[in-house]
């Protein structure tokens, strides 16, 4: 364990939740924070601020910070967020840079994977690709997620408090730096995809007046995986997971368990499966993927999950990708070869999507999940600039 939840769990046994927050709102960025502890918990209010590192600053970067804000965690309380600020090279626009919240992908639960702290899990990918946006001439602001460099385990993918994350951000950067125009979109990848679709539903809401919520874009969206979660249990599946799909069913279980301790999720495991809870806690993508190789999740269980009364409802309000509800466009990108995100769940939602009449563009790519990414900026950089340049992309479902 790392010396960051150390210290992070032992604060959190002797204080107060205002209290931790106050002393650790500075205390995880350095020893000098910028700004002190403010009395208002209001969503976007920033804690701390401090220049970020030069070796995790996106190409194109002319400024970066590394902040803590308040947003609100999975239970509806305030709740303690990092993320960092990049502002493009040049000078800003009348009314200020359009801004680009960026979701990101699956590193891991444990404090230390946090991406202000240790740059993205995909450097090479996740810089090419951002850098494209600042040279377009978007700032970006990037939660790290409440609960991941925060206090509290990170409840992965709930969509909702990762959608308070992500617009809270817009709120947070704006407030370090001056420069950062109110109109924004959400963009993500992977678990930050679901994030980008799921703020795309809740965005003008939690944002409220302040903010110019225009659109999102998310590639590799994780769709209708409570479907495959709420079978689990012992003997399900009989055989190990390809890839990271065991690490991912780790985090979702430990994030579950963090978000909604009532269900009693340890109970229903044995003394293995306990044990592997625990280091999904803590341990980034990688080296709880190396340890978990052959691991077979079933073989975790002593009862399934099907136990908790109403558990698809649970996994389905926590982590399922809206199908209504939707104000303004955006955009989904599949890869046809990728094996992280089942890809007839994604078609499923975006076929479901469309249907219902919201304002979808889907496109499919013939590609991998992290291939999409790059695949998909020639059609998401027009459609990005359309989105803030107040134009709305006429819907569609194609290839």
């Amino acid at each position: 364990m790392s010396k960051r939840n150390t210290v992070t769990r032992t604060i959190r046994r002797r204080t107060g939740a205002l209290g931790l927050a106050l002393a650790l709102g500075g205390a995880l960025l350095g020893a000098a924070p910028a700004l002190a502890a403010p009395a208002s918990t209001a969503p976007g209010t920033v804690t701390a601020n401090e220049t970020l590192p030069r070796d995790l600053w996106y190409p194109g970067s002319a400024n970066a910070h590394r902040l803590t804000y308040w947003t609100t965690g999975a239970t509806g309380e305030p709740a303690l967020s990092t993320g960092t600020v990049f502002v493009p090279e040049g000078e800003a626009p009348e009314g200020g840079w359009p801004v680009l919240s960026w979701a990101h992908g699956t590193v891991g639960l444990g404090d230390d994977c946090a991406p202000s702290v240790v740059g993205p899990g995909a450097r090479e990918r996740d810089f090419a690709y951002l850098g494209t946006w600042l040279d377009q001439g978007y700032a970006v602001v990037a939660s790290d997620y409440a609960g991941l460099g925060t206090p509290g385990t990170m409840p992965y993918l709930d969509g909702k408090a990762e959608a308070h994350s992500v617009v809270d951000m817009v709120k947070a950067g704006r407030a370090v730096e001056p420069s950062l125009s109110n109109t924004w979109v959400a963009i993500g990848q992977s678990q930050g995809a679901g994030a980008a679709i799921t703020t795309a539903r809740y965005a003008t809401e939690f944002g409220g007046p302040e903010l110019d919520y225009r659109g999102a874009v998310g590639t590799g969206v994780p769709a209708y995986i409570e479907n495959i979660v709420a079978l689990a249990g012992p003997g399900f599946p009989p055989v190990a997971l390809p890839g990271g799909l065991t690490v991912y069913s780790l985090y979702i279980l430990a994030g579950l368990n963090a978000a909604h301790p009532e269900l009693g999720i340890p109970s229903l495991l044995n003394d293995s499966g306990r044990e592997w809870l625990a280091k999904a806690e803590i341990l980034c993508y990688d080296p709880l993927k190396k340890e978990a190789t052959g691991l077979v999740v079933g073989s975790l269980f002593d009862k399934p999950l099907s136990t908790i009364p109403n558990i698809q409802g649970v996994l389905t309000d926590y982590m399922g990708v809206p199908e209504t509800g939707y104000d303004k466009p955006f955009f989904i990108g599949q890869g046809l070869k990728d094996t992280d995100v089942i890809m007839p769940s994604t078609l499923l939602l975006g076929s479901t999507l469309a249907r219902n009449g919201e304002p979808l563009t889907f496109k499919t790519y013939p590609t991998d999940h992290s291939g999409t990414m790059a695949a998909s900026l020639p059609d998401t950089v027009p459609f990005v600039r359309a989105l803030f340049d107040g134009e709305t992309p006429a819907p569609s479902f194609g290839s």
